[in-house]
């Protein structure tokens, strides 16, 4: 999971408390601690750079665990449902499907090819009628967002999984030009001056970008006009100011350039040249601000017939062979998935992680860099290990794990589940509580 990060000292350094796993037939809580610990130790090693002096990581594996659920438990408020009603898995005619339709453009794309009214019992009707392969495809080219369930071995013989196997889990590399380097002045938050655009959605993306927010990091998250997430933006917005702007106008590019003029790290999770159609192609990228650490993320992998497919972390999942082995060894009549979406929140740390080595690269020589990683490159790493029945052996939150304060978010008042990681025996420590999107000025 380190391989091409260069912090093995700093990682070798890191300790593990807790026990117990969350239940699934792949090794989730290992995946969780070790994804933490990837980041945590980046941290570590910016901090020896930095400063001169050792940096000891601590993670909780259950603490971990938790936080690839929900970290948040509001006060006298609830959650939104975390899908929409037509979203899940179907029988078609030999085989599983995933629709996945939280977006309402995803869900008008699926119902069309489909020729179903936005009913349950009616789309299940009609998805029997098809092919799994058949209506993936049909839904993927309308512009929608499905995924046929197949095994580990169908995803590593079919081309596109085939595609990600060859690809290094982490493509981390310096650029070509050089920005001011950088300085940094407070071990304690040891982010705190540097600005992060986030350009990112549900949900990888948002987890890196929370976890930079924890070390300080000034978070400007910008959306869509049009876009929501309510029953994850709680959960991801805090430590970050949330902003909207339409890149698809000349005025919300010019201020996006504007904003990224003056930005450290860049983490956006746009497919394989939609960033290139905006005008904002990874040349210019540079050239607008010399230095800049570039963190992207895409979800079916960077070579391949699929690689500027749309997809989340469900989808994956039934892509990749997860939720056919949990199916499977379970002994289940529906596809089974891991009971946390892993792939998202194991990424989102990996990302984090890429992104404070770019920043040591710049703390050394100035230089801009670039990482990247995928959802189906996770995904791979994840179910190369032996699937196995794991039983549920993870303790639920005690009152110890929650942060003692109440967090006001704009949502209502919360309390926050503490940080997995101690750097340098200090908790990840956000600045601000959870924000709606929209609720601030696209300004730094």
């Amino acid at each position: 999971m380190l391989a091409g990060l260069g912090i093995e000292s700093a990682a070798a350094q890191v300790r593990f408390s807790g026990t117990g796993s969350l239940p699934a037939v792949f090794p989730v809580s290992d995946f969780a601690a070790a994804a933490v610990a990837a980041a945590g130790a980046s941290v570590a090693d910016l901090l020896t750079r930095a400063f001169g002096a050792p940096a000891p990581v601590t993670v909780d594996r259950r603490l971990a665990s938790r936080w690839c659920g929900f970290s948040i438990r509001p006060i006298d408020w609830t959650l939104p449902a975390p899908w929409d009603p037509i979203a899940g898995d179907y029988a078609a005619a030999d085989g599983w499907i995933r629709l996945h339709t939280n977006a309402p453009l995803h869900r008008a794309a699926a119902l069309a090819v489909l020729g179903a009214p936005a009913d349950k019992p009616a789309v299940a009707a009609a998805v029997e009628r098809w092919s799994a392969p058949e209506l993936e495809s049909a839904i993927v080219s309308n512009q929608g967002c499905a995924a046929a369930m197949r095994s580990v071995e169908q995803w590593q013989r079919h081309p596109q999984g085939a595609a990600v196997l060859r690809e290094p889990l982490l493509h981390a590399q310096p650029t070509p030009d050089a920005g001011d380097a950088l300085t940094l002045t407070n071990r304690a938050r040891p982010l705190h001056g540097i600005r992060v655009l986030d350009l990112t959605r549900v949900l990888a993306g948002p987890v890196a970008t929370r976890f930079l927010a924890g070390l300080g990091a000034e978070v400007l998250r910008i959306d869509p006009p049009d876009w929501d997430e309510p029953a994850v933006v709680p959960e991801i917005t805090l430590g970050k100011r949330c902003a909207r702007l339409d890149l698809r106008s000349r005025a919300g590019r010019t201020i996006l350039l504007e904003l990224l003029r003056q930005a450290d790290v860049l983490v956006h999770g746009y497919r394989p040249g939609v960033m290139d159609a905006l005008g904002l192609d990874a040349q210019r990228r540079r050239h607008t601000r010399p230095g800049l650490v570039d963190i992207t993320l895409d979800a079916y992998g960077w070579s391949g017939p699929w690689r500027q497919r749309r997809g989340f972390d469900s989808l994956v999942q039934m892509s990749a062979g997860i939720a056919d082995a949990g199916m499977r060894i379970l002994g289940r009549a529906r596809p089974t998935p891991l009971p946390v979406q892993a792939l998202d929140h194991v990424a989102g740390y990996l990302l984090a992680a890429l992104a404070v080595r770019g920043l040591t690269q710049r703390l050394h020589s100035g230089q801009g860099f670039e990482g990247r990683t995928s959802l189906a490159r996770v995904a791979s790493l994840l179910t190369s290990a032996p699937a196995a029945a794991l039983p549920d052996s993870l303790a639920p939150p005690e009152e110890a794990d929650w942060s003692p304060g109440i967090e006001a978010s704009d949502f209502g008042p919360a309390r926050r589940l503490r940080s997995a990681v101690m750097i340098a025996n200090r908790p990840l420590v956000w600045d601000r509580p959870a924000a709606r999107l929209g609720s601030a000025p696209a300004a730094w």
